[in-house]
């Protein structure tokens, strides 16, 4: 890997950090489609590892705002969203994996982008887990399907749960990744190397979190997003 590849993966790993620091989630959605296009090793597995003491650090932050009403239906959907990802990811190559990436990214856009949004109830809930465990475990974008749950909450409450929910995710799709061999030792290396612009990211956050239009980070999230998703499906096919 280039200095120049490095470099811009720990600029894009800040951004991401601060971004998700400020809506409560962007970091996989932005970090992920950028740095696999960059390089094969960056993406995805080393931003699952990040992702899990950003969250429990904002998990603390927001802790006056967390509700825990419907967050056990939402993990008991990762179960077995994460235990289909470990089968699809057994059939997967590179190409597959960069075209399922960017399906999941471009998805997570749409969705987005429309406004759509889903009552909260258990179906729904577990609904969104399993979705978003399959997802989480094949891309590490886990947010999306969760989102539609809290399209219509305010900030705070968005940023905490959201938070609290991927503490407790996150923690099932590692162990499921390490369990059945899908965590390689150049994946912790690459998040031990990205790891400071990360939490350089998450302190930034603080000064903008209160500031920043939540409409004009999401629509930061969707440009980066697209960007990197349409990039990936450009490699796989040629």
């Amino acid at each position: 890997m280039s200095p120049a590849a490095l470099i811009t993966a720990l600029v894009v790993t800040f951004a991401a950090a601060a971004i998700q620091g400020v809506v409560g989630m962007g970091f996989a959605m932005v970090s992920v489609p950028i740095l696999a296009l960059i390089h094969p090793s960056l993406a995805p597995v080393p931003q699952l590892l990040i992702t899990l003491p950003l969250t429990v650090a904002m998990a603390w932050r927001e802790r006056r705002h967390i509700g825990l009403s419907g967050i056990g239906w939402i993990i008991g959907g990762r179960i077995p969203g994460a235990i289909i990802g470990i089968g699809l990811l057994a059939v997967a190559t590179q190409q597959t994996l960069d075209i399922a990436i960017a399906l999941v990214v471009l998805g997570a856009v749409a969705i987005i982008a429309s406004g759509f949004h889903v009552k909260r109830t258990r179906l729904s809930e577990f609904g969104a887990g399993l979705a978003s465990g399959v997802s989480g475990f094949i891309a590490s974008i886990g947010g999306p399907p969760l989102a539609l749950l809290y399209t219509r909450d305010d900030g705070p409450t968005v940023r905490s749960n959201l938070a609290a929910i991927f503490t407790l995710g996150l923690t099932i799709t590692i162990s499921a990744r390490f369990v059945s061999g899908n965590i390689a030792f150049t994946d912790v290396r690459v998040a031990v190397i990205l790891f400071p612009a990360l939490v350089a990211g998450y302190f930034v956050s603080f000064r903008f979190k209160n500031r920043v239009s939540q409409g004009a980070v999401r629509n930061a999230i969707l440009v980066l997003s697209l960007f990197g998703a349409v990039g990936l499906i450009i490699r796989a096919v040629v």
